[in-house]
């Protein structure tokens, strides 16, 4: 039974991306049931409908909780990294194999899920997005002496380049291909790219 009285509409709508986020954490997209994550909050089903709209902006809100987290991931990881160009480029794409490997249905469950494109997305769960991806942008732009606005294009493809490496190692896909390093490959391709993209006199 639903205790909605217990908690203010922004705390009920925390409590219930927590929920399902440690359920996603644990069963995986396939396996994750709403209801269940509803049931260990303490409430019905029917709350994260009132609360979120759809299942499909609930589950919008348990990857932005993930993005998040990978974020402050990245930003731990750039804080040890070498002061050098590559050695924080290195840093960037290590750490995002680490933590896909660390929370691998979390993880997982980002790209899994479908996004309905009629939906609105709130602006809180736009912005867990944004901010994961301005650290790449960030470190990008630093390392090419542009600005944020000019790394983008570049950046959004280092991404998908470093994530088809990522996505088919944890699938166990790397390994078929008899490739043993599949987090040093996605370095050397991405400061291939950056080298690529270097002034000869910053090269």
């Amino acid at each position: 039974m639903g205790r909605r009285s217990d908690h203010s509409p922004d705390e009920l709508r925390e409590l219930l991306v927590l929920s399902g986020h440690a359920l996603m954490g644990e069963r995986g997209f396939a396996k994750f049931s709403a209801r269940e994550a509803a049931r260990r909050a303490g409430y019905s089903v029917g709350t994260i409908y009132n609360v979120f709209g759809g299942l499909d902006s609930y589950l919008i809100a348990i990857n932005s909780r993930t993005f998040r987290q990978w974020g402050a991931w990245l930003e731990a990881a750039l804080i040890d990294a070498p002061s050098d160009r590559a050695g924080r480029i290195e840093a960037l794409v290590r750490a995002y194999f680490g933590f896909a490997q660390n929370n691998q249905n979390v993880w997982m469950a980002i790209y899994d899920h479908r996004i309905d494109r009629s939906i609105e997305i709130a602006s809180e769960d736009d912005a867990a997005r944004e901010g994961l991806t301005s650290i790449v942008d960030r470190e990008v732009a630093s390392t090419l002496g542009l600005n944020d606005n000019d790394a983008r294009r570049l950046v959004r493809s280092l991404i998908a380049t470093v994530h088809g490496h990522c996505a088919l190692w944890l699938t166990g896909s790397y390994a078929l291909l008899e490739e043993k390093d599949p987090a040093g490959q996605a370095v050397d391709r991405v400061l291939e790219i950056l080298t690529h993209h270097l002034t000869p006199s910053e090269s």
